[in-house]
């Protein structure tokens, strides 16, 4: 016993009749963004964290005159 064209049709109109297409759609909206970023992050995660190092390295720590200052404000 197959199932037929028939059979995959009233299954069909039955989920519609129940979910709605704005929901089927905006579900089916959703898995493919989630497709999309998995397949982002299997892409090259060795590359993204070397980004995220070198971004974090850009970032000076304060200077000592800053910290010299502010530890005089707080003594005040």
């Amino acid at each position: 016993m197959s199932i037929g064209f028939w059979q995959i049709a009233i299954v069909v109109v039955l989920v519609v009749l129940l979910f709605g297409r704005g929901k089927i759609s905006s579900l089916m909206g959703d898995v493919a963004k989630g497709i999309k970023s998995f397949k982002k992050g299997m892409k090259d995660p060795i590359q993204d964290q070397s980004e995220q190092d070198q971004s974090d390295s850009v970032q000076s720590p304060p200077s000592q005159d800053q910290s010299s200052e502010d530890q005089e404000s707080d003594k005040k």
